[in-house]
């Protein structure tokens, strides 16, 4: 039995989104591969709240050109790092210090995921990727108007064994 341990990129998630026809399907396939971290990629790209502190346009980096699956960090660990790149994360950082480690993140990203990676800062990630749109984000991750989270009514659980 062969064990599949591959996991999908973001780039790749969002790549598959792109290709996909019906609204329904993206949301599903979407909600398949959710994660904070790729919540947090998405909401920094479609929140107009969400205001990075890094100049607008492309970012002068060299591209890890090691080939996919060896040396790279993943865009799925390193988002954790985001909050320093957008207002108010972490207001003692330097513009300069700030600017050197996003360029750090992003020639250790692979090519794909740095793009996403600009793409998002830039907040364009939905003309990168095409159907990826402010409705089906919203409806996938379960997001309001405002990009929070949607809390639904859930019933109380009466304590005990469920086979009584």
């Amino acid at each position: 039995m062969v064990i599949d341990t591959y996991t999908l990129g973001f780039a790749e998630i969002l790549i598959k989104v792109s290709k996909i026809k019906s609204k329904k399907e993206k949301v599903s396939f979407l909600r398949k591969y959710q994660t904070d971290a790729l919540r947090m990629i998405c909401k920094a790209s479609f929140d107009p709240k969400i205001i990075w502190e890094l100049p607008e346009g492309d970012v002068p980096y060299k591209e890890n050109d090691a080939p996919e699956g060896t040396e790279h960090t993943l865009l799925a660990h390193e988002a954790r790092k985001l909050y320093h790149f957008i207002r108010g994360g972490n207001p003692t950082l330097n513009r300069n210090k700030r600017e050197m480690m996003f360029v750090q993140i992003l020639e250790g990203l692979h090519k794909d995921e740095a793009d996403m990676l600009v793409a998002a800062k830039n907040k364009v990630l939905h003309q990168k990727y095409k159907g990826l749109s402010d409705n089906v984000v919203k409806e996938a991750f379960d997001w309001d108007d405002d990009y929070n989270r949607i809390e639904h009514a859930q019933y109380p659980q009466s304590p005990g064994l469920a086979a009584g």
